[in-house]
């Protein structure tokens, strides 16, 4: 039975890879890196800031400047990108008011920095619905492992078979079934045909395809 709602960020609350895209081209021009134009990054998607920033950029300017400020200001120029035009993926705020009605309890697992879900959060005006929130920068290890999502558990009070993960990432759906969760998948980085790849219980196109009584299938 389900107890437990846990949302990754990047991909399922927002529809923004493509805003991250273009917050990684503008560090690019900032030091004169050569962006290797139309690179899928894909298998990036849902890992901690650690492992993007040292697989996008080389090794010099990385060791020069830092991960942790490279980081900091590629989420300051994607913040700054995405203000204007953020909105939920459709179906969100309906899904997160039938939650919230039955009683169960959510939490956002996200391997991006407190300062984005913050943002996310407050700009879709969906702060409300989350008892819970987990981000790369509060734990050890980010995304294919499990931390994140057993640290969101252990928060909401909730045993990790008795939670359901919203994921859109390979990274994630793999940091979910360790966490030995059931797990849907949004088609909104990858095709439908490479999420089966990594055998999700449903996958889906956004939040209108679902609610509690799809989620409560699963079990």
């Amino acid at each position: 039975m389900v107890k437990g709602v846990i949302f990754d960020m990047d991909g399922v609350l927002v529809n923004n890879m493509a805003i991250h895209f273009q917050a990684f081209a503008e560090m690019a021009r900032r030091y004169n890196v050569t962006a290797e134009e139309g690179k899928d990054f894909t298998h990036l998607n849902g890992r901690g800031n650690d492992d993007i920033i040292n697989a996008l950029f080389p090794a010099e300017l990385v060791a020069e400047r830092g991960v942790e400020a490279l980081a900091a200001e590629k989420e300051a120029v994607y913040r700054e990108i995405y203000a204007p035009t953020i909105t939920p993926v459709a179906g969100l705020r309906e899904l997160l008011a039938e939650l919230h009605k039955a009683g169960l309890k959510c939490a956002v697992g996200s391997s991006g920095p407190k300062l984005n879900v913050d943002f996310v959060l407050d700009k879709c005006n969906i702060e409300p619905f989350f008892d819970v929130r987990i981000s790369g920068d509060m734990v050890t290890m980010c995304k294919p492992h499990p931390e994140i999502f057993l640290t969101a558990a252990d928060k909401l009070g909730v045993a990790p078979e008795e939670c359901v993960v919203f994921e859109d990432a390979l990274a994630g759906v793999a940091a979910a079934r360790a966490a030995g969760m059931k797990v849907i998948t949004l088609t909104t980085t990858h095709h439908r045909h490479q999420l089966e790849t990594a055998s999700p219980d449903l996958i889906v196109e956004d939040f209108t395809a679902v609610n509690l009584d799809t989620i409560r299938s699963l079990w």
